[in-house]
């Protein structure tokens, strides 16, 4: 009976299975994904057994025919799945048996990936240039600490994209690594080249161990806390941008595109695209989350537990696709209320600039940060803003102040005393713009 049912492995079994352990058993719904790849590396292999002697010139051919014919059934949706196909391989091997690979296809999507998230930066960077001039608080603790560049803002969370646009590629490299020709666990005792194979496929590597090669998931765990660590980076800034567009900060706000309306309150507009953003990082990180414990307690070689690794890439590979392509959308299409952000300014947010005066004046900045706290302190006494403080009123607290400490006040001259590379001021801002354009382009390399 097993063997009629055309599983590979039917011949060491007898008896019929129970429907439902066939379906959870089985992981034909998510792994057609592969069929391309899948397809790709059978040709691959088939020419690789055709140079072992195991497969004659014209059987090579007539299998690279059928490939193909396959590979068309499944791109105009023709191709049939038979109940009993346990996966894309055997899907496949009912009518050809050929073996694929998931690295196949993962390699191909970090491409796709990195070209996405590259032009999420990129729309960053194009923002950020275009308006430099603007300035708004910058804040600590949800406090407001000191006037920025809106630029500054927009660069910081493009620079933390960046280092995950190189860590995808440093993980590609990873993926990159043939696994085929490894056997069940001893190897390939048949004299299939490895190294053809590698180059066939365009592998940079191929998997050292054959034991290793059939359990290791490190690629598919790398690629789950990528996307983990991407996706804390867009929430934080998703979070950032939902507190910036409420009435009470009022900087920006969304395009109608990425918005939803309240069903019982006409005046709400509501942040779903930065919300759905949020939670999905949540999401991805439980996927992640997910395979790691899932690896953590197994034993050597292939176990059925590791069939769990690619439903977790394929959903969060969507995700990923999705949530750049949104992000990317919300930053480029994003209203900038820049009188409300120049209006939220306010001169206690100066303090450390009155600290910083002193200082130049050779305090110490310990004593300039006492002296500094001092002003404050009378100007709320007095129940004034901290530059309504008069000369004398300065003067009672350190002799140092005179008639130049009205600089301080001026918000532009705030931001532009921050030179130093990595800084809020003009020529900082221009620098640091210079440095994610030049990383965008040799990642694109």
């Amino acid at each position: 009976m097993a063997s009629e049912s055309g599983k590979l492995w039917g011949g060491r079994f007898v008896g019929s299975v129970d429907p439902i352990m066939e379906k959870f058993n089985s992981s034909i719904t998510y792994d057609r994904h592969l069929w391309e790849v899948d397809v790709q590396g059978s040709k691959a292999y088939s020419r690789a057994l055709e140079k072992a002697g195991l497969l004659t010139k014209a059987e090579m051919d007539q299998i690279l025919q059928g490939l193909d014919k396959v590979a068309e059934e499944w791109a105009q949706g023709t191709f049939t799945l038979n109940p009993n196909d346990e996966d894309i391989h055997t899907a496949n091997e009912r009518r050809l048996k050929v073996v694929t690979d998931l690295r196949l296809w993962m390699r191909q999507d970090c491409s796709t990936l990195s070209a996405l998230l590259r032009e999420l930066i990129r729309t960053m960077v194009d923002r950020a240039e275009a308006e430099r001039d603007i300035l708004f608080p910058g804040y600590t603790h949800l406090q407001r600490a000191q006037p920025i560049r809106w630029s500054h803002w927009i660069l910081s969370h493009a620079v933390a994209l960046t280092r995950d646009a190189e860590r995808l590629r440093e993980v590609q490299k990873r993926i990159n690594v043939l696994p085929l020709g490894s056997g069940a666990i001893a190897g390939n005792p048949l004299g299939v080249d490895r190294e053809l194979l590698q180059a066939a496929l365009n592998f940079g590597a191929i998997t050292l161990n054959s034991m290793d090669a059939t359990s290791a998931r490190d690629f598919v765990a790398e690629f789950l806390f990528w996307a983990s660590l991407c996706m804390t980076h867009l929430s934080r800034m998703a979070e950032d941008l939902i507190l910036y567009g409420t009435k009470e900060f009022g900087f920006v706000q969304l395009s109608d595109a990425y918005s939803t309306g309240s069903s019982l309150m006409p005046q709400k507009k509501n942040p779903d695209s930065l919300e759905l953003i949020r939670s999905k990082a949540g999401r991805v990180f439980g996927r992640c989350a997910g395979l790691l414990m899932t690896l953590k307690g197994l034993p050597s070689t292939y176990n059925k537990d590791l069939q769990e690794d690619k439903e977790a890439v394929f959903e969060v590979s969507d995700t990923m696709s999705a949530v750049l392509q949104v992000a990317t959308g919300v930053i480029s299409t994003l209203q900038v209320h820049r009188e409300n952000m120049a209006q939220a300014l306010s001169p206690d947010m100066l303090a450390t600039d009155l600290a910083y005066y002193l200082v130049r004046k050779g305090v110490p900045f310990r004593q300039a940060h006492e002296a500094s706290g001092k002003a404050v302190f009378v100007a709320e006494t007095k129940g004034v803003a901290l530059n309504q403080l008069s000369l004398q009123e300065l003067q009672t607290i350190s002799p140092l102040f005179s008639g130049d400490v009205s600089h301080v006040w001026d918000y532009g001259h705030s931001v532009e005393q921050y030179t130093a590379l990595g800084g809020t001021a003009r020529s900082s801002v221009d620098w640091q713009i210079g440095q994610v354009r030049a990383l965008l382009r040799a990642q694109q390399a």
